[in-house]
């Protein structure tokens, strides 16, 4: 989900609830606010393009959706995890690409996938059963095996995993305005990094404050699971002068020196910059590295469930 998204005063809709009926599904989309079991999400029109959807979730901006267009994708974050993707999957090369992506929204990335990789096999992580009841309703979402969305939790899902059984791992989850913590700790990532193929590629979506916390916490706890680690942001972000969005990946294969991707990600309308490891690990030297909360339980399972 996006923690930012452009909107207009135009776009900022007065529309009243949307009552669908128990049991029934949209037909396709239609401004307002509906009610979800989390507390509600409002859909409006984009002004600026006649075909497209901007979807509010409890006030923040989530998603965009162009439904003339599955490789538009509106956010600029999402530009960068299509453009990572697809220099380590290039998409001549036709790769049955197996996804999960934990946190749904409009199943925008996986809409995104599905049209740039027809052979994929996805699964979305949705907690909000309702909302994912009304996005299948809304958009022309792919069907059953090629894109599932799986209602549930997103850690519990991923530990429900066969391992090796991912190729792409995107964690793209917020509770206001960051991940839960639960998401991002080690013990998590280890489970992420297990459900992956030994090529796999962890992807995450870290949002902070100028003081760079929280990535500098995420990105100690990526660096600690995975050999090879690579950040995405625009300079601004990148240098602590505002609020917004880094793209963390983390993988047992290198990353590599792609200038294609480097040239693709600065010719955006927020052209990016690419910190390759090194530059990472030095982000994140002498941040302790997140681990669940020690418990009772973990306390009787010997020393190696101790914090560090």
């Amino acid at each position: 989900m996006a923690k930012r998204g452009r909107i207009s005063k135009s776009q900022r809709s007065t529309a009243g609830v949307v009552e669908v009926p128990t049991g029934t599904r949209p037909d396709g989309p239609v401004a307002g606010v509906y009610y979800i079991d989390t507390g509600d999400c409002e859909l409006l029109q984009d002004q600026d393009n006649s075909n497209g959807w901007l979807l509010k979730i409890n006030g923040v901006m989530s998603s965009h959706i162009d439904l003339s267009d599955p490789l538009y994708l509106d956010f600029e974050y999402m530009r960068w995890i299509a453009a990572l993707v697809e220099s380590r999957w290039p998409r001549e090369q036709k790769p049955k690409l197996r996804a999960l992506h934990l946190g749904g929204g409009a199943c925008s990335m996986a809409r995104y996938f599905h049209a740039a990789y027809p052979e994929a096999r996805q699964v979305v992580v949705e907690l909000d059963g309702k909302l994912a009841e009304y996005v299948r309703g809304w958009f022309d979402l792919p069907k059953a095996p090629m894109l599932r969305i799986r209602v549930g939790e997103a850690r519990q899902v991923t530990e429900s995993l066969t391992p090796d059984s991912r190729d792409l791992i995107i964690r793209d989850v917020f509770a206001g305005a960051f991940t839960p913590r639960a998401l991002t700790t080690r013990e998590f990532t280890a489970h992420a990094d297990s459900v992956l193929a030994p090529d796999g590629l962890y992807v995450v979506n870290s949002g902070d404050a100028p003081d760079l916390k929280n990535a500098r916490a995420d990105a100690a706890t990526i660096a600690d699971t995975f050999e090879h680690t690579m950040i995405i942001a625009d300079p601004a972000m990148l240098k602590g002068r505002r609020y917004g969005n880094m793209i963390m990946a983390g993988s047992h294969a290198p990353f590599g020196d792609d200038p294609t991707l480097a040239r693709r990600l600065l010719g955006g309308g927020v052209p990016a910059h690419i910190w390759d490891d090194a530059k990472v690990r030095a982000f994140a030297q002498g941040i302790p590295v997140r681990h669940d909360p020690v418990t009772v339980e973990t306390l009787g399972e010997g020393p190696s469930a101790s914090a560090e």
